[in-house]
């Protein structure tokens, strides 16, 4: 399936319907290396906190925690 724009070096933008999104998800599941990738899924809305998906390696980050430098 080809969708979405690069945006980053390993970030893209896509936007799909929900069919489209649960294929290119289904089709990165059966390539990436759950135990070296990370896949991570942001359903943009009023309600994004709750709409993040996360796979693979690498738990996701709460941007409103605390930052340590």
């Amino acid at each position: 399936m080809d969708c979405g724009q690069r945006v980053q070096n390993s970030v893209f933008e896509c936007l799909l319907d929900a069919a489209q999104c649960k294929k290119l998800q289904s089709d990165l599941m059966k390539i990436m290396d759950k135990d070296k990738d990370s896949v991570r899924f942001y359903f943009l809305g009023n309600q994004y906190k709750t709409k993040i998906e996360h796979y693979g390696i690498k738990r996701s980050y709460d941007p409103e925690g605390v930052l340590l430098v």
